[in-house]
């Protein structure tokens, strides 16, 4: 046998041996494909996670209102450190997702187990701390916040929560670590598995049981651990993922960890700040129109979530389709799926709008059926009117944050978060509802104005940049190695 022959026969057997351990996973072969369908095909899978979470969220509100007063406002109290879970778990999955993404376009097979396996590590280090220090201080940290007679009320609650916090973490970095290998299915799978069997339990926990609020904690935690079950065997027994994980003899490799965290830490700050921008937003509602201003506006709110859902699944997608991209250099392909996903996004959001103009009072009455929520019922329906205009230009903002975060410009998507959330939204509502007396309503059209100038400066920056990433690629993509 001749040398060449021998070293075709060696490569043949390594392509073998490469298939056989992920690195043609059908979820790959879309990511590496052509970029309409793959990110359509990655996109419809988490607009249908994305709603069913969006639902049970409401569901879950729903029961616990039920309780009383107390009940809801002992949860209420939870509910920034569920933020903080949040913008962890989704920093560290983000951060890792597309890394990974950009490790198979390089065809870095290597690399991207070490990124998956450093994830997982360092999970598991933030799970310890995070979960001993709240556990222990939730106590006096609830009272600091003036929580007073349901206190006790909410730290079981929290307590409870706090205890699954590694199963809330490993499940939001699993489901980026799926998606960022183009899985998005059973990544959906595992959301409306958990989301679905919670709005099931709720009731019987909460009720059936007895249990109040600490029924609702236990739902919730029970629901994430079937979950994460199905999770845990798909990443590491059945093992018909792109990735591995290697653990033994495990040391930090400290670019690898810089790769992870330059996307995943301005992630954090990123959700951070709309959490930052929602208080700041409550504070003008109750100078204009009091609690009832707060509760249009978070009505208002959780319905144009779900009405614009399509956006952020298809944002999600762009994520691993322009980081595999990135990762190839194939830097018209990134371009290419940056406007197309625009694009749908634009043509998605203009049915959308014109439906919701014309349904908000029908939506409005939904919603405010009980007797003492009539009153908010105008209120709900020109917010509804009024944001919908905005609908068109909402796909560009998560769009531009996707693109940045794809391609390893972390602290780009979080300048661009920024820009429309706290730098342009809160002050141009400041404005129009205090400075221009326009009251509540001058919420509701600074809100669309910032929007949509947000939109234009997020499309601006963003064809600027991948402009100069196809004329300068080498010099603005440069490879980092790990060791």
């Amino acid at each position: 046998m001749s040398g060449e022959e021998d070293t075709i026969t060696k490569e043949d057997m390594a392509g073998k041996r490469s298939h056989q351990h992920g690195k043609m996973t059908d979820g790959v072969k879309t990511l590496l494909g052509e970029p309409k369908q793959a990110i359509v095909k990655l996109a419809i899978p988490m607009m249908l996670a994305m709603t069913v979470q969006t639902i049970y969220n409401l569901v879950d509100a729903f029961w616990v209102s039920l309780l009383g007063a107390d009940e809801l406002a002992a949860v209420g109290f939870f509910f920034p450190f569920y933020m903080l879970s949040m913008a962890i778990g989704m920093g560290l999955g983000v951060g890792g997702g597309t890394a990974i993404s950009r490790k198979i376009g390089a065809k870095d097979k290597a690399g991207a187990d070490k990124v998956a396996s450093h994830t997982m590590v360092i999970l598991l280090i933030v799970t310890v701390f995070y979960t001993i220090f709240f556990i222990a201080f939730i106590g006096r940290i609830f009272e600091g916040m003036g929580s007073g007679d349901i206190t006790d009320e909410a730290v079981t609650y929290a307590r409870i929560m706090f205890s699954g916090s590694f199963l809330f973490f490993f499940m939001n970095v699993g489901n980026n670590l799926l998606r960022s290998e183009g899985d998005a299915k059973r990544a959906m799978y595992a959301i409306v598995l958990g989301s679905g069997l919670n709005i099931i339990l709720d009731p019987i926990f909460i009720f059936t049981l007895g249990l109040g609020v600490a029924g609702a904690a236990i739902a919730t935690v029970i629901s994430i651990t079937v979950s994460a079950v199905f999770m845990f065997n798909w990443l590491f027994f059945k093992k018909d993922t792109f990735v591995d994980f290697h653990f033994k003899g495990f040391r930090f490799d400290w670019i690898v960890v810089k790769d992870v965290m330059r996307v995943g830490l301005p992630a954090f700050i990123q959700f951070v700040s709309m959490s930052l921008m929602m208080f700041a937003m409550n504070f003008i509602l109750v100078k204009v129109g009091g609690t009832d201003a707060v509760a249009v506006f978070t009505t208002g709110w959780r319905i144009i979530i779900i009405a614009t859902t399509p956006v952020f699944g298809i944002a999600s997608a762009l994520t691993a389709v322009g980081g595999a991209a990135f990762g190839a250099r194939d830097y018209k392909k990134v371009k290419f799926s940056y406007l197309y996903s625009i694009t749908v996004g634009v043509k998605l959001m203009i049915p959308a709008a014109i439906a919701m103009f014309f349904l908000a009072p029908f939506i409005s009455e939904v919603f405010t059926l009980a007797e003492d929520t009539e009153r908010i019922r105008d209120d709900l329906t020109l917010f509804l009117q009024i944001s919908c205009l905005f609908y068109p230009a909402i796909s560009v903002g998560p769009a531009t944050s996707s693109l940045f975060q794809g391609t390893g410009k972390g602290i780009y998507a979080l300048i661009t978060t920024l820009i429309r959330t706290l730098f342009l939204a809160v002050p141009i509502v400041w404005l129009f509802a205090l400075i221009l007396n326009m009251d509540l309503p001058g919420v509701f059209w600074g809100i669309t104005v910032g929007n949509l100038i947000g939109a234009l400066i997020s499309f601006g920056w963003g064809r600027h940049y991948v402009k100069r990433l196809i004329e300068h690629g080498e010099i603005l993509a440069p490879v980092e190695q790990s060791n």
